[in-house]
């Protein structure tokens, strides 16, 4: 028998703005904040006896949740009470049902093709009554359409005339998150893990259920739980049972349980002599291993492995390559229906080619030749996360094998908790930019999604930017990085500027006085913080190890490509790193027509320019200027960018809960001194080096540059 749940209640649907300043906030509850709706606007009033009651066969959990999360939202927005559940369709009911059952069977409705997880929102006729249905082919596509529906709600979007459906477009959604175990997380700016394995599996701290709640409203659907700088005792018995508590806790919300492995565990836990992926007893301890998590887990995941990179163990430790190392994972873990994510994040010191190219010569090669349950990791450009990178050659290049993005969520490079930087833009840039694998049109998102070379196993993986903060990643603005990573891994078609939108609303209430300026904010905040930082196609001119704050003049590391001074190789003829034929021939990664473009000063976009060519301090530049004064113009600007930033948040006070506005405002004066900083810092080096003075007008900095370079943090979070 299937599954309906009708549930009728005492709904307002409501249009227009929010009170002046509403009640203090702390943050926690995200984008699920369920605050009551303004009671000065005209409410249409449909009051029902509520109920809200099973079929006999019962129970799915992840319906359950749908309705508890329903009834939650009606009671907040609304103050309507729902004292119990019914089948009983009455005017005026929200149904909640999978298409198995007989009363929407009965309807007709379009549910073949949205999958397992896509869900129909609809205003139709059910017993002769007019109803709401949230309808799916599985518990999970209901969760994801009651989510929707209660944001539609939230928005002031009210319940007539609704015909809403969405299927996700990537098969796996999925945060990183890269937690220690001893709870320090590595590029972590939101406090300590989440995760106290210490307590665990016994405690199940209550914010573990709220933070499958919020990917769940967003579609996220899997988490790695542990750092990919891995820790063979994450696969030990003790701490597979805590993932299985966690993996219990996660499961109605549609979220699969993933672990990062070491590679070397067969060797630190398993004692054996060898980790060599064509050694059978290496084989057979992997089989054991993922047998075991099964075992605990039923519905595990699989692993997420970095592989020979930045000192890490891997199968090219034995002479194997990726492809033999992710194979055998892939054999373990195939039984169970389980996926191996292999990082195609490599470089190495021994290596003197470009770091820019070493991840497609690794991997290029391997094109089919991984079994069909590994899918390859791809960070969304060559070096690292960088404030602005061209697309990763990679993408469009393995035709033969399922590419998944990998995109960063914290703000490494990016200021870290205080600077507010809305990645929105950054993840559109790199899924709307065109690798031209197959002619026009053939841009990252359908490489990831899989429609550009026919893959079943799709994804796009976000670095978590989550810990024990009270408001989760920090700051409220960071909220939205998650938010909208989990939009664009539903729909990598996504709009950033549309998803701005929708959180705004969402956290800070639909008020037309409000979401305009937010959105302003936050659609030129990237482009700001890339102004301020790294203009014109520089990258990784940040101070080392921590990446907080300017250091283009670091040059003494004992690897290469650690040092700033690798990337920029600013000198008094010019700056930028030849990637050319001339150089190290990067473009020549890229598709025919890409390669062209990028090879060619005069064709190369000038947000990109740095990146591909060493140009001289005189080029002539669109602008009109030289490259050294549209250089100073760009640091100028970005400092000119915060500071309107912080002059539009000041208007929103009258709006704006008080704490949260208070939080706001300090973070951006931070923003507005530092950006400063990078200016003057960054512009006092790059003047000493090129011999060139600043342009007529122009403020010097307010420091030398020994005194920039004598700037230290020893004890900076995220490290």
């Amino acid at each position: 028998m299937g599954r309906l749940v009708a549930w009728c209640a005492a709904l307002f649907l409501l249009a227009g703005a929010l009170p002046a300043a509403a009640h203090a906030e702390d943050g926690y509850d995200l984008w699920l904040r369920y605050q009551p709706l303004p009671a000065d606007v005209q409410a249409r009033d449909r009051s029902h006896a509520a109920a809200l009651v099973f079929d006999a066969d019962l129970h799915d959990p992840s319906v359950l949740k749908a309705a508890e999360e329903i009834e939650r939202a009606l009671k907040g927005m609304v103050g309507a009470e729902v004292p119990n559940y019914s089948q009983n369709v009455q005017p005026g009911s929200i149904v909640l049902g999978t298409a198995d059952e007989p009363r929407i069977r009965a309807l007709g409705l379009p549910l073949a093709g949205l999958g397992t997880e896509g869900y129909l929102i609809r205003s139709t006729m059910i017993d002769g009554k007019a109803v709401t249905l949230v309808a799916a082919n599985s518990g999970t596509g209901v969760l994801y359409g009651s989510f929707a529906l209660i944001q539609h709600l939230q928005r002031g979007l009210g319940l007539e005339a609704l015909d809403i459906s969405s299927t996700p477009k990537l098969r796996l959604r999925l945060l990183n998150h890269w937690d220690n175990l001893d709870r320090t997380v590595e590029r972590g700016y939101a406090g300590q893990s989440i995760w106290d394995w210490w307590k665990l599996p016994d405690f199940k701290n209550p914010r573990y259920t709220d933070y499958a709640r919020a990917n769940a409203s967003i579609g996220i659907n899997g988490t790695v739980l542990n750092n990919v700088n891995a820790k063979a005792d994450s696969l030990t018995a003790p701490y597979i049972a805590k993932a299985a508590a966690l993996a219990d806790i996660f499961r109605p919300y549609g979220i699969k349980v993933y672990l990062s492995a070491r590679w070397s565990s067969p060797i630190e836990i398993g004692h054996l002599k060898s980790a060599d992926p064509l050694d059978p007893q290496v084989a057979a301890w992997w089989k054991a291993k993922a047998d075991e998590i099964y075992a605990a887990i039923p519905d595990f995941g699989g692993f997420l492995v970095k592989a020979n990179s930045e000192g890490q163990p891997g199968p090219q430790d034995y002479h194997r390559t990726h492809a033999e190392g992710a194979n055998m994972l892939a054999a373990a873990v195939r039984p169970h229906g389980g996926i191996i994510m292999w990082r195609a994040f490599v470089y190495a010191q021994e290596n003197p080619e470009d770091r820019a190219k070493q991840a497609y010569d690794d991997f290029k090669p391997l094109d089919g030749k991984f079994a069909d349950n590994v899918i390859v990791q791809v960070k969304n450009g060559a070096i690292d996360f960088q404030p602005r990178e061209p697309f990763h050659p990679l993408f469009g290049a393995m035709p033969k094998t399922p590419l998944m993005a990998e995109f960063q969520i914290t703000k490494e490079y990016l200021g870290m908790a205080t600077h507010l930087v809305y990645l929105g833009p950054l993840y559109e840039e790199v899924l709307q930019a065109d690798t031209f694998a197959h002619g026009k049109g053939s841009t990252v998102a359908k490489v990831i999604d899989g429609s550009l070379d026919h893959h079943a196993l799709t994804g796009m993986a976000g670095i978590a930017n989550i810990g024990t903060d009270r408001d989760w990643s920090g700051s409220t603005f960071n909220q939205a990085n998650w938010f909208v990573f989990g939009r664009m891994a539903w729909n990598p078609e996504a709009s950033a500027t549309q998803v701005a939108g929708e959180w705004s609303e969402l956290t800070f209430g639909p008020n037309p006085a409000v979401t305009p300026t937010v959105v302003r904010m936050m659609t030129t905040s990237r482009e700001a913080v890339v102004n301020y930082m790294t203009p014109l196609g520089l990258a990784h001119i940040m101070a080392t190890s921590h990446h907080y704050g300017p250091g283009p003049w670091v040059h003494e590391l004992a690897r290469p490509e650690w040092n700033p001074v690798y990337y920029h190789k600013a000198d008094s003829t010019g700056i930028g790193y030849d990637r050319t034929r001339t150089g190290s021939n990067a473009v020549a990664q890229y598709a025919a027509i890409v390669a062209r473009q990028f090879a060619d000063v005069k064709t190369t976009p000038e947000r990109d320019l740095l990146w591909f060519h060493h140009v001289g301090w005189d080029y002539r530049m669109t602008s009109g200027k030289t490259l050294w004064e549209d250089l100073v113009a760009h640091y100028d600007l970005g400092v000119g960018q915060v500071a309107d930033m912080h002059r539009d948040w000041q208007t929103l006070a009258p709006y704006i809960d008080k704490d949260r506005f208070a939080k706001t405002d300090v973070f951006l004066t931070i923003q507005q001194r530092e950006a400063q900083w990078w200016r003057d810092a960054c512009l006092a080096y790059f003047s000493s080096v090129s011999g060139r003075a600043l342009p007529a007008g122009e403020t010097p900095p307010a420091k030398t540059l020994p005194e920039y370079e004598a700037i230290s943090f020893p004890y900076e979070p995220g490290r």
